[in-house]
């Protein structure tokens, strides 16, 4: 990414290995914002040339941890009005053996695609609970996976 979305973060994850296999620290609290301390975490699993999204969320920030396994290619668009970026999309590439945390902050439509040969984990850690407590809320998420009519295209 040659440029970023103000207010989306995008950091290396340090993997320490041994003979045993190896560890990989998703979050430290004491390296993040209190604002983005995580209520939940999801692990999803993506086959080759699967995409999630795009979609958006009004509240909520994600915080994603791609691990391995496979390669994907990020779609990033600013939707919030009055930004500089407003309306702009960018992609990133995020290597199968470079682990990386996206935080992805709301308004900032996002989707991913698996673009390597294997099944691909990523884990979310987001800062609101899907459908709040005891799931009794709306879903704080605006889907543009269905609309033909969505500026939010991947290709």
């Amino acid at each position: 990414m040659s440029k970023n979305i103000p207010g989306v973060i995008i950091k290396k994850l340090n993997k320490f290995s041994d003979a045993r296999g190896w560890l990989l620290e998703c979050f430290r609290q004491d390296q993040m914002d209190k604002e983005i301390y995580p209520l939940m975490s999801y692990i999803s699993m993506s086959h080759p040339e699967t995409v999630r999204g795009p979609h958006e969320h009004l509240y909520q920030t994600d915080y994603f941890c791609f691990f391995g396994s496979s390669a994907f290619k990020l779609y990033l668009w600013d939707n919030r009005k009055g930004s500089s970026f407003y309306g702009q999309r960018l992609m990133h590439i995020i290597k199968e053996n470079e682990p990386q945390v996206i935080i992805i902050p709301p308004r900032i439509v996002h989707a991913y695609k698996n673009i390597g040969s294997n099944p691909g984990f990523v884990i979310n850690c987001p800062n609101k609970l899907y459908a709040g407590p005891g799931k009794k809320e709306k879903v704080d998420e605006v889907r543009y996976e269905d609309d033909q009519t969505s500026l939010f295209n991947l290709d």
